[in-house]
């Protein structure tokens, strides 16, 4: 497995996600609107989606759908390959994320621009763009209003659909005062917290880079194999500013976001934005195919990204995560995620989703305890909408993670030992003799406090319930009676 650094999924210098939980956790205004926003997103999924008889049918198609793809991807690619090209765009491969900065890079410098506007990209995020195009003397404009407000306070996003969930709108109004004006049009004297100032605010401020940039740089919700379409789906119209009026358009893409014909998009477009957004349809819906003379961008290219989904795709476990269609709706129902929020994942992709995507995308020894980062409680399951049963996944992740610690993992010497005992009756009975001994000896109130040793770890976080003072065997043994003929 290649190095995280090269991928660049995972934030370097992160903490592993126990010990970042702990910091989210202490955090009383982070936690106040997290709950606020996913409940409300939450909420909403449930009413729309329960308006469409065919729910279960549209998610059960949309699993058949993507586990295609799944086993014929190389010969979509090909097929999407084949079709952009002959609408006029160019195709790139790129098989990591520093052989997809440099492609992209050279498109820039090769149209003599020193800044690029972004739509919302979660692949570009994965890459790590903009810093590399900083480095190259570029600047990118992030017009996504929710990631606008990461990039002005110098932060990182931490949900898929709103990068900006960790703050509310008077946090909002002090960086817009504070940062607009570094980064173009200043924000509006007396800018209240009010949301309609604050959309007025970003329009006025990313207006100008609109009208005078020569190039754009987006991701993609869905490409067309059969056609050549690329899509992106938005609430703002940002994206449509984007993908219309710059003279060059560069698209990077994940691999498995291919799908093989435009009838498929009847069924991801009733699934995506009832879970995404709770809303029956996206605002705004931008399709291209390749470049048309006098309409839109005069050049179109189209980078395909690898960077570990090949690897992912060999799990036949794992590669169930690729049918992700990135609507952030495992997010909104986790109890793990709304308590500590996305940048514990220390990843691009946070959540759920994120403790099963990230450790394939870079190896699971590079992101050990994302795995953990769940109480397998279901409910990533039920809300997914191509229905990935990412507990399944995270069980088998967690396993791999055991396994690459070694036979001397503590994990696998108490697994060792516990078969051992429960293998016999006389080290069985023992063990619950000293167990019941030990309770007596811990117990306050029927609870264990903070078990000694490598125990603590469990302890630290759950209350651990007193053994019995009497097994079952004891009991069975002293009252049960013989029966008599």
């Amino acid at each position: 497995m290649s190095d995280p650094r090269r991928r660049g999924v995972v934030w370097l210098g992160s903490p592993a996600f126990p010990e970042a939980a702990r910091t989210a956790l202490a955090d009383e205004q982070l936690r106040a609107n997290l709950k606020r926003a996913t409940g409300t997103i939450r909420d909403k999924r449930l009413a729309v989606a329960a308006e469409l008889d065919d729910w279960e049918e549209l998610r059960e198609s949309a699993a058949a759908i993507k586990k295609r793809i799944s086993r014929h991807l190389d010969r979509y690619l090909l097929e999407l390959e084949a079709s952009v090209t002959a609408a006029g765009g160019t195709v790139h491969w790129a098989a990591d994320a520093a052989e997809a900065n440099r492609i992209v890079t050279e498109l820039v410098r090769a149209t003599g621009a020193s800044e690029v506007v972004k739509v919302k990209s979660m692949a570009t995020q994965e890459i790590g763009l903009n810093e590399h195009l900083a480095e190259a003397g570029i600047t990118a404009y992030e017009t996504d209003l929710a990631e606008l407000i990461v990039q002005l306070g110098d932060d990182r996003p931490s949900h898929i659909l709103v990068p900006a969930i960790h703050k509310n709108r008077t946090e909002v109004r002090d960086l817009f005062v504070a940062e607009m004006g570094h980064w173009g049009q200043p924000a509006p004297e007396k800018l209240s917290d009010a949301p309609r100032e604050l959309a007025e605010a970003a329009r006025l401020h990313l207006r100008q880079k609109f009208l005078t940039a020569k190039v754009a740089v987006s991701g993609a919700n869905f490409a067309v194999a059969d056609t050549g379409t690329v899509m992106v789906v938005e609430s703002e119209g940002n994206g449509r500013m984007c993908l219309t009026l710059p003279e060059t358009l560069i698209t990077v893409m994940g691999i498995e976001k291919v799908i093989p014909a435009w009838q498929d998009l009847e069924v991801f477009f009733q699934l995506l934005p009832r879970s995404s957004t709770g809303e029956r349809m996206n605002p705004y819906t931008s399709t291209w195919t390749g470049t048309t003379e006098g309409d839109g961008p005069r050049d179109f290219h189209l980078v395909l990204l690898d960077n570990g989904r090949t690897d992912t795709l060999a799990d036949t476990v794992g590669r169930q995560v690729l049918a992700c269609i990135r609507c952030s709706a495992c997010l909104n129902v986790c109890p793990v995620f709304e308590r500590t929020g996305g940048h514990a994942y220390g990843s691009v992709y946070p959540g759920p989703i994120g403790a099963v995507l990230t450790p394939q995308l870079v190896g699971v020894e590079n992101a050990a305890s994302l795995p953990f980062a769940s109480t397998l409680c279901g409910a990533c399951y039920d809300a997914c909408p191509v229905k990935i049963n990412i507990p399944e996944v995270l069980t088998h992740l967690r396993a791999e993670a055991v396994k690459g610690k070694g036979a001397a993992s503590a994990e696998a010497l108490a697994m060792k030992a516990a078969a051992t005992v429960l293998d016999s009756p006389r080290l069985l009975a023992a063990a619950q003799r000293a167990a019941a001994l030990g309770g007596k000896v811990l117990a306050r109130e029927g609870r264990i406090g903070r078990l000694p040793g490598p125990l603590s770890g469990w302890s630290d976080t759950r209350d651990t319930p007193a053994p019995p003072a009497e097994s079952f065997r004891t009991w069975w043994r002293k009252n049960r009676k013989e029966e008599r003929p």
